[in-house]
């Protein structure tokens, strides 16, 4: 996909600061780091959303990640970091090529990715536990 800027950084048309790579992944440093160290992994074929790619590449993807993540937290030495995958707009996906989120999280940084609460009775959970458990496949 040639408009995709992660497609043309995977096909070296765009330089970056790599990290790691392999032959169906890589891992560079974000340009729009949210912390220092912030690091994002990628397929190397285009994928809009991981829940589209085989099975097999999306394990691959993620070895690449805890690899990449461990280096992470032994150099940069964070006090935690999240690791996370957005799928679609609503998410928070903004480039639309699969891609994993290794985010150094430091004590004070401001940073907050929690969330509020949604009321579930009893009923509404076992309700929705049903539903996904007929949609899996």
């Amino acid at each position: 996909m040639e408009e995709c800027i992660f497609c043309r950084i995977a096909q070296k048309k765009i330089p970056c600061k790599m990290i790691y790579e392999t032959d169906n992944a890589m891992a560079f440093l974000d340009i729009n780091p949210g912390s220092s160290g912030h690091t994002l992994v990628i397929p190397k074929k285009h994928y809009d959303t991981i829940d589209i790619m085989p099975e097999d590449e999306v394990i691959d993807l993620f070895k690449v990640a805890i690899k990449v993540m461990k280096a992470v937290d032994k150099v940069i030495k964070p006090d935690g970091i999240n690791l996370f995958q957005n799928n679609k707009l609503a998410a928070g996906q903004i480039v639309n090529h699969t891609h994993i989120h290794i985010f150094p999280r430091f004590r004070g940084d401001k940073i907050d990715f929690r969330w509020g609460r949604v009321p579930l009775d009893n009923e509404d959970m076992d309700r929705i536990a049903e539903l996904i458990r007929g949609g899996l496949e």
